[in-house]
């Protein structure tokens, strides 16, 4: 049933898709969970191709109600631009988390990824002058740390 269904479903939904501002694939998968869900409850649909017509126009009716009562935030909500108090809190919070998972780092990273957040925005010379290694190491040296903070971050995401 699924392969006989597949060309009409698209081809419904991508007539349908621009009109109801959804992306057709959404319209496809919604029609499809539609499918299964009344599998489950019903059976299968007496007529597949007209069930299909019309759970497609009906996933597009929906879709353009939805976009009709949706509001845009009048600035997003993680947006650093104009942090409230909650904004700040939280930054501070996952600046606190890098900088404590960047100290807890092997070898030279601490002092390598402390440069790099400096707030002084040092260049790759400056940084490599401080450290006392080369300019050219200094970009895979960088990524041996950064990937050494990815495990490290990940593990305690895990961990919670």
């Amino acid at each position: 049933m699924v392969a006989t269904l597949r060309p009409l479903l698209a081809a419904e939904a991508s007539a349908e898709a621009y009109a109801s501002g959804a992306e057709q694939s959404d319209l496809e998968q919604a029609v499809w969970l539609r499918l299964l869900e009344r599998l489950d409850i019903d059976g299968p649909p007496v007529d597949p191709q007209g069930w299909l017509r019309r759970a497609v126009r009906l996933e597009a009716r929906r879709s353009r109600r939805t976009a009709r009562m949706e509001q845009p935030y009048g600035a997003e909500p993680s947006d650093d631009c104009d942090p409230g108090p909650e904004q700040e809190a939280m930054t501070a919070d996952r600046r606190r988390a890098l900088h404590a998972a960047v100290r807890r780092l092997p070898g030279r990273c601490p002092s390598l990824m402390a440069a790099l957040l400096s707030p002084k925005d040092l260049t790759y010379r400056e940084i490599a002058g401080e450290l006392g290694i080369s300019q050219g190491s200094l970009g895979p040296e960088r990524s041996r740390c950064l990937g050494c903070l990815r495990r490290l971050l990940a593990a305690e995401v895990a961990a919670r």
